[in-house]
């Protein structure tokens, strides 16, 4: 059962580290909601492993306050550590790390001792059942793929009955097919557990798949954080400048055309069509659009081969990571777009803050 907001504000978390190496410093103070998956998000090299292993208590730093809700589990103005195996959290590695000698219940049973009968929230049966891994639980670790050693992996972390769960990029060391195996289960994870979740990646597929909220993080720093959807349509941070620019958008399926095999997908902002889903009528997907896949009018195109056509709103506009291109910000009654277009196409359609225009979405790319 998903918590009550007010339950969630109640263990949010509240991390403030200083961590100063020769040539590094992480410099954070972060207030991270207690629901849903919060992803750090960054270049190699920006901080995201060792905020994490700060949070988990393998890092110690300088000027440090962290607490879960009202439990404060270090804070060094007081001289208070609290051990990691002391604090309620599960961790998975971008490593399995099973224990080779023991099958796959045996190493799910070793990550439940850890916790007391009484304090055990996630019982062993739910966490298989949620990673869909019962068919492997005589098996040794050496059998397993590494997309089913990693479920595995979670599943163990899971049965310690953590109340915050981190991951660092645990997809990482896995190719893209294991990796396709593999984020179903992580979407289960995000859809049906009340677990907080903070995930490390460096993937934005997988951030805009997965996440909730963001923090976006740059030699230390955190320079962006807040909602999904708001921080990728923003044009002042660095990702906005790369190919990968562009907004997630939640929708539902609105209805299925069988005569041309497409369904209809329902949002604040409109509606798109996409090539024919599965999933019945009312049912909730993400879906993302890049801005290199919308291109803009004046007015809405009568010949055209483009389907998906939205009336929009020009709010703001910023240079790309190119001199012939410029980042436009969109507004889609109330859900925002971004598109790149080039610099010449924008002055010759007077492209402005203000401005009425109609988005053309060349291809919606469907996150499930």
């Amino acid at each position: 059962m998903a918590l009550s907001p007010a339950a969630a504000a109640a263990r949010s978390i509240a991390a403030r580290f200083r961590v100063d190496w020769p040539g590094f410093v992480l410099d954070v103070d972060l207030a991270l909601p207690g629901r849903g998956v919060t992803a750090l998000f960054g270049h190699s090299g920006s901080g995201k492993t060792t905020l994490l292993r700060c949070i988990a208590g393998l890092q110690r730093g300088e000027a440090v306050h962290l607490a879960f809700g009202d439990e404060v589990w270090e804070d060094s103005a007081r001289g208070l550590f609290v051990p990691t195996h002391r604090r309620p959290l599960g961790y998975v590695f971008q490593e399995a790390s099973l224990f080779p000698h023991l099958t796959v219940a045996q190493n799910l049973a070793f990550g439940q001792r850890r916790v007391a009968r009484t304090e055990r929230r996630v019982s062993l049966e739910a966490a298989v059942e949620l990673l869909g891994i019962g068919h492997l639980l005589g098996r040794a670790p050496a059998t397993l793929s590494g997309g089913e050693r990693q479920r595995v992996a979670i599943a163990r972390a899971l049965a310690t009955s953590p109340r915050l769960l981190l991951m660092d990029e645990p997809l990482a060391a896995l190719d893209l097919k294991r990796k396709h195996e593999i984020l179903p289960y992580l979407e289960r994870l995000h859809d049906e557990l009340e677990v907080p979740v903070l995930y490390v990646s460096h993937s934005p597929d997988e951030v805009a798949r997965l996440a909730d909220h963001v923090v976006l993080l740059d030699q230390g720093r955190a320079i962006a954080e807040g909602g999904l959807v708001d921080t990728l349509a923003r044009l002042d941070l660095p990702t906005a400048f790369s190919d990968e620019a562009g907004v997630v958008i939640e929708a539902q399926v609105g209805a299925h055309d069988e005569r041309y095999h497409l369904t209809r997908l329902d949002f604040a902002g409109g509606q798109v069509l996409v090539a024919r889903r599965p999933e019945a009528p009312g049912r909730r997907l993400r879906f993302r659009v890049h801005a290199r896949d919308v291109s803009l009018a004046r007015s809405r195109a009568a010949d055209t081969s483009i389907t998906n056509l939205l009336p929009v709103t020009v709010t703001a506009l910023a240079d790309a990571d190119t001199p012939a291109h410029v980042l436009v910000r969109l507004d889609a009654a109330g859900t925002p777009l971004v598109a790149r277009i080039t610099r010449r196409s924008c002055d010759q359609l007077g492209v402005a803050p203000g401005c009425a225009m109609w988005a053309q979405i060349k291809t919606v790319a469907l996150l499930a």
